[in-house]
């Protein structure tokens, strides 16, 4: 009977030992298993992220602007 209580009580601990962690460290959990699951994910294309890229993937005539890096700085020299 010892046995089973004591087995009971370290199953309990180890589930709340768990939940605390996964509760504390909920934030940094989250961004790695996004991470995880783009990284599986055949269809995913890191290419998309790129914030720099126009939204619109089919621009007319008139939405074409010069690519320009934000990036970059511009010094005047004296």
């Amino acid at each position: 009977m010892g046995a089973l209580t004591a087995s009971l009580i370290a199953i309990a601990g180890l589930a709340l030992g768990w939940i605390t962690i996964e509760i504390a460290c909920k934030p940094c959990l989250d961004q790695g298993r996004e991470a995880i699951d783009r990284n599986l994910n055949p269809d995913y294309d890191p290419d998309d992220d790129d914030p720099r890229l126009p939204l619109n993937p089919n621009p007319t005539p008139s939405d074409q602007t010069a690519y320009v890096d934000s990036s970059s700085t511009v010094a005047k020299t004296v």
